[in-house]
């Protein structure tokens, strides 16, 4: 029998039948996170490619940034999510938590590169509402294993740990 992300077996229409006991007309949560992270790893190809002919100086970092953190990482939590959710969020939650992790990001680099650390701030102010908001998706009632659901919450405290780090040096490199 096939097995899904958590390794529970399913039927082979396991994914259909979630989907249609979840409402109808409503797809699958994770694709807008697929899809955006798609994006971000796609930009973050071609600021790598182009850093060193134009001599980017945050290329590499906004690179490695947009491919980590907005395209792995959302991919991962919101695969994630729709994983281990017990119950779907709502559109509009799914919505907040796009808006936010993608806002967010885009907020870090941009300033980033203009050395404006209060816009750095804002975007890691939006991605902890993000992980704030994908945590209580998941909640207590949270299905598959517990060893999935342990790295997902360990993903999410260590992305917010880090990102009082990042917001600190983008202040000292203000000054």
């Amino acid at each position: 029998m096939p097995r899904d992300l958590v390794g529970r077996t399913v039927s082979r229409d396991h994914d259909h039948d979630r989907d249609r006991d979840r409402g109808p007309g409503r797809g699958r949560d994770d694709y807008p996170f697929r899809g955006l992270a798609i994006l971000w790893v796609i930009t973050g190809g071609l600021v790598a490619a182009v850093t060193g002919p134009l001599g980017l100086e945050h290329g590499s970092w906004s690179a490695a940034f947009q491919v980590l953190v907005g395209g792995v990482l959302q991919a991962a939590l919101g695969v994630a999510q729709r994983a281990l959710a017990a119950r779907r969020p709502s559109r509009r939650v799914l919505r907040a938590e796009l808006l936010t992790w993608n806002l967010g990001c885009l907020a870090v680099i941009t300033g980033t590169l203009l050395t404006a650390p209060l816009i750095v701030d804002a975007g890691g102010l939006a991605l902890v509402v993000t992980m704030v908001l994908m945590i209580r998706a998941v909640g207590r009632g949270a299905t598959g294993p517990a060893w999935a659901l342990w790295t997902y919450r360990g993903v999410l405290v260590l992305t917010a740990v880090s990102i009082p780090i990042g917001l600190v040096l983008a202040h000292l490199r203000a000054d």
